[in-house]
């Protein structure tokens, strides 16, 4: 039974770059239809750093207070009234976004772009605590061969399946432009769901390094004028698949003109502002089909990635580049800044 009536809380306090460890923050209470999660893992996520660098998207979006972190795993140590199947003691992740449940979007399994959705650690206290609460439906088991660390980045991980799976790469060539986390994770799961070939395009070395040993068949400096490399290398005519994970102009409009005509583009990349195209060049006229890609399936992509981890056909050794104690949250999110870590898990509570 919890005792304890305070934990350590990672908090956004201030209109200012940074965030603050508040030692003894209240534990979250449980509402109906909701457990508590003791937090085992955290991941640092780039939408984290927005918050700690509080760039304009942040000032307008999130509110000032809130604890911070979406990526998370841990064990239920306390169920709320109307909790049905979850217990105490289980091992869990949880998916971040907490749709209303009843609206269109809802009702016809799109629960993940419900316009009203609450993200947690954004709208709601998230994962940089000892303690978070979560509606049940939010909860994913963990199987007992997954491990907290790898159960902590089922959000991201999700962005990569999601948008792969999106875009229907079986037996394609696939260009993927920006290899940060998301990136990387994808080049590992559009060869796992049997895309032919893959390109990625960067602008770290570093990165193009670590997608070249996760499998990737041609890396690029994005710097360069890389396109006629990528159409000549799949036979003159382009990828056939592009997944954007960049988030920047040019290189959206590069990848758009990169594939081939009929080609697909799945967008993930959050772009800083508004994105100027060349609809008719490079979409119209191409008969290119864009798709728009947020968060992930509510479950669907829950049960691919279950399944793509146990294949071991995912790799994280090189993308989980740091694990950290609690206490050293800010060493993580300099080194994020710094570009010398891929994925940083923080170690929030020990079993």
């Amino acid at each position: 039974m919890l005792t304890a009536t305070t934990m350590p809380s990672l908090r956004k306090l201030h209109n200012a770059p940074g965030l603050v460890m508040v030692d003894e923050c209240p534990i979250p209470e449980v509402p109906e239809g909701h457990v508590l999660i003791h937090v085992r893992r955290a991941g640092i996520c780039g939408t984290d750093r927005h918050i700690y660098e509080w760039d304009s998207w942040s000032q307008n979006r999130v509110k000032l207070g809130i604890a911070t972190g979406h990526e998370l795993s841990g064990v239920i140590v306390e169920t709320g009234p109307g909790v049905r199947h979850a217990k105490v003691g289980q091992r869990v992740s949880a998916e971040g976004h907490i749709a209303c449940g009843v609206c269109q979007a809802c009702r016809t399994g799109n629960a993940h772009i419900c316009p009203t959705v609450e993200i947690i650690g954004i709208d709601r206290d998230g994962g940089f605590a000892h303690f978070v609460s979560v509606p049940e439906e939010n909860l994913w088991p963990i199987h007992p061969d997954i491990s907290f660390d790898i159960a902590a980045i089922f959000d991201p991980l999700g962005n990569a399946v999601h948008t792969v799976m999106s875009a229907g790469v079986s037996g394609q060539t696939v260009l993927i432009t920006g290899v940060g986390t998301i990136g990387l994770m994808a080049v590992s799961v559009a060869l796992a769901a049997g895309a032919s070939r893959v390109i990625a395009v960067d602008v770290d070395p570093r990165r193009l390094a670590i997608a070249k040993k996760l499998g990737a068949n041609l890396t690029l400096d994005a710097r360069t004028d890389w396109k006629p490399v990528a159409r000549e290398y799949c036979g003159g005519m382009g990828p056939d698949v592009l997944l954007e994970m960049s988030g920047y102009a040019k290189t959206i409009n590069d990848g758009l003109e990169a594939i081939r005509n009929g080609g697909r583009a799945a967008l993930l990349g959050l772009p800083g502002g508004k994105v100027e195209l060349d609809l008719s060049k490079n979409v119209i006229f191409k008969g290119i089909t864009i798709i728009g890609v947020n968060g992930r399936r509510m479950f669907e992509t829950w049960y691919q990635m279950e399944s793509l981890v146990l294949s071991g056909r995912i790799n994280f050794d090189d993308i989980i580049t740091h694990r950290l104690p609690f206490e050293q949250w800010e060493t993580g999110f300099k080194l994020m800044q710094s570009g010398d870590a891929i994925k940083v898990i923080l170690r929030i509570s020990e079993e």
